[in-house]
């Protein structure tokens, strides 16, 4: 299946069948996943595949007992961890400097991820930074953020998403289906995890062979031309 098939093909499916999924392909949609672009190679996102008993079943609780949880042959969590930054920095600083990477990506990734990615206690580092960018935003062009823990919040939760959709595309590419959902108790959902509050919960993926009522309609989009401008 090529890539516009796996696109065109993908369903939010609501209810699936008993039929298990092999574990290589779960594990091939991962790899699929962490090779998603994000933001400046932080890949601040973790991925967390439920597989006891007894934690699938509270986080199919912590989703509302939905029926896409409750049918799901398989269940992965999707966060994102803005702090997470730290634990790839040594490595990119490692690789860069082995590939012989140029000066400025070197001085990159040891000297302005640090900064970037700091917000500071009460957000007083980030604040600064906002306030020194607007000014100097007065004389030329600047990033205007991310700046504050929101913001850093934002960057992790949209390099998670990019990551979560390769991760349900690979997966329609080996013939199963998923539903992204969104639907959760985070609190809970963090609890079943064990994972500390810094974990933005982003989505929880039910992996599975669809049920012939799986979806109760065709697919809709509006018009393209309702949402593609060209200026």
């Amino acid at each position: 299946m090529d890539l516009f098939e796996s696109i065109r093909t993908r369903r939010s499916i609501r209810r699936f069948t008993k039929k298990p999924i092999p574990e290589a392909d779960i594990r091939a949609a991962i790899e699929a996943a962490v090779l998603a672009p994000n933001s400046s190679n932080t890949q601040t996102w973790d991925f967390f595949w439920v597989r006891t008993a007894d934690r699938k079943k509270r986080l199919v609780e912590a989703c509302l007992s939905q029926s896409a949880a409750r049918t799901a042959a398989e269940l992965i969590v999707v966060s994102a961890n803005p702090k997470n930054w730290q634990r790839s920095s040594p490595l990119l600083i490692e690789w860069v400097k082995r590939v012989g990477a140029p000066k400025p990506v070197i001085q990159y990734y040891q000297s302005l991820v640090p900064i970037m990615y700091r917000w500071g206690l009460f957000n007083s580092f980030g604040i600064s930074k906002m306030l020194a960018m607007s000014l100097v935003g007065l004389f030329r062009p600047v990033p205007r953020g991310p700046n504050t823990k929101r913001d850093m919040q934002e960057v992790a939760i949209k390099s998670a998403a990019l990551a979560a959709q390769n991760l349900v595309l690979a997966l329609t590419a080996q013939g199963h289906q998923t539903c992204m959902m969104e639907g959760f108790d985070e609190v809970r959902v963090r609890r079943v995890l064990n994972v500390s509050r810094q974990n933005r919960i982003v989505m929880v993926i039910a992996i599975g062979e669809p049920q012939e009522n799986g979806t109760w309609g065709s697919q809709y989009r509006i018009p393209t031309e309702s949402v593609f401008h060209v200026l």
